[in-house]
């Protein structure tokens, strides 16, 4: 089924098949998992287990930055664990999230009462902590500073809903922006990347904003069906009654001008994923920074204007994602799949839509800031055919990542969903 969907676009054909037979399994350096203790090799077990994502992605790390950034996700998909439990009495819920960052210190701290399926994170938490201690503080540092604050704000929106727009970003933030600032405090703290990466913390924070309110969008409907709401009722208010009458075939004109002035709001953070990209300097931290945008870009893109949002599930052909995830490499790649989707979403732009006139004002600042890096220096240089046919392994090693990004519902912690 997937090759057929690929018949008209050869290349995503080529590439799709060439994924499916493995790729260059040679090329990509594998873990040394005799070298690891014993714990540091449960985490990775657990880590394959719970990433439906980042498994791959987080492997592909140089260095000591790949262990950080294992433990940084193990850490918080543990919380995230927390948050998820709706067994989990409120009265009891919200401290465990504000303590969240103390279990990090306690050696035997363990939670047993959890009823969520990824609960071996939990349950066997000490296995988690203390390779946690075993980081540079450098590293520690961070990982128990976001744990924090995200724990703080993961409680404040236990039973507050999701109201203006400003709620919106500020909710964003606390789920994935802040895993934008780990990320690149991690970064910058491997001396892999340069000081004002991790500094910048808005550059950052707009990372995982984009990736977040992409899945939001794009999760609309699966979201009602489980009693979820995460579009902000400021938008939604402006078009309906209530939120769940988006999913009626005769709302379907003001559903798409909701879903269209959403899908604008989540644009604008493209310039600042543009300037961050940029200051890149590593190709695997690129790789790992890049590969989730332009999947975004390419699911926004399919989601504007689109009735399927309030139908069923918006997918990017297997193909194509393949396709981009072998693309993603260097900055001037990366400009040009921005540019081509939001070329397509222009394309797509309807006359009498509500959000017109905004969306055209941020497609040309998009424009612009695609022109304007052209002249920059790019911080990726000529890829080696090591570093080509390790992007293409990538592919190769990233079902689960393809899955999530082709229509799957994502967790918070997967760095990109919630």
């Amino acid at each position: 089924m997937d090759v057929l969907k690929s018949l008209g676009h050869p290349e995503e054909m080529y590439n799709l098949v060439k994924y499916k037979m493995g790729g260059c399994r040679s090329v990509m350096p594998k873990l040394d998992y005799e070298a690891m203790s014993e714990s540091l090799r449960t985490c990775y077990v657990y880590l394959n287990q719970t990433s439906r994502s980042f498994a791959a992605v987080i492997q592909a790390l140089d260095g000591e930055l790949r262990h950080a950034v294992c433990i940084f996700y193990l850490v918080l998909r543990a919380l995230d664990t927390v948050e998820d439990d709706m067994t989990i009495p409120f009265d009891k819920k919200v401290p465990l999230l504000h303590d969240f960052h103390t279990f990090l210190y306690q050696p035997e701290w363990c939670f047993t009462e959890s009823r969520e399926k990824d609960r071996q994170v939990l349950e066997n938490f000490p296995t988690i902590s203390v390779e946690f201690r075993k980081l540079g503080q450098e590293y520690r540092d961070v990982i128990a500073d976001i744990c924090h604050r995200m724990g703080v704000g993961m409680a404040e929106f236990l039973e507050k809903k999701v109201g203006s727009m400003k709620e919106w970003d500020k909710y964003c933030h606390y789920v994935a922006g802040l895993v934008g600032v780990g990320l690149s405090r991690l970064f910058s703290a491997s001396q892999l990347e340069d000081p004002e990466v991790g500094r910048d913390t808005e550059l950052a924070n707009s990372m995982g904003l984009f990736l977040q309110k992409t899945n939001i969008i794009r999760d609309y409907l699966e979201d009602q069906q489980e009693g979820r709401a995460f579009w902000p009722q400021e938008a939604w208010s402006q078009f309906a009654a209530r939120l769940e009458d988006f999913a009626q075939p005769q709302n379907l004109n003001s559903a798409l001008a909701c879903l269209n002035v959403l899908v604008t709001d989540a644009l604008r953070h493209v310039p600042d994923v543009i300037s961050y990209l940029s200051r890149l300097r590593n190709q695997s931290v690129f790789n790992f920074c890049a590969i989730p945008q332009v999947m975004a870009i390419a699911t926004l893109s399919a989601c504007y204007n689109n009735p399927q949002v309030f139908q069923g599930v918006v997918k990017i052909r297997k193909g194509q994602a393949v396709t981009l995830m072998m693309q993603a490499t260097s900055m001037r790649a990366v400009q040009c799949i921005i540019a081509q989707y939001c070329q397509e979403i222009l394309q797509r732009m309807s006359l009498t839509d509500p959000s017109r006139d905004k969306t055209l004002l941020i497609l040309d600042l998009i424009r612009e800031k695609t022109r304007s890096q052209d002249t920059l220096p790019s911080r990726i240089h000529h890829l080696s055919p090591v570093y080509l046919s390790a992007a293409m392994l990538l592919a190769a090693l990233s079902w689960q990542y393809l899955s999530a990004s082709t229509g799957q519902p994502m967790s918070t912690t997967d760095m990109q969903g919630h």
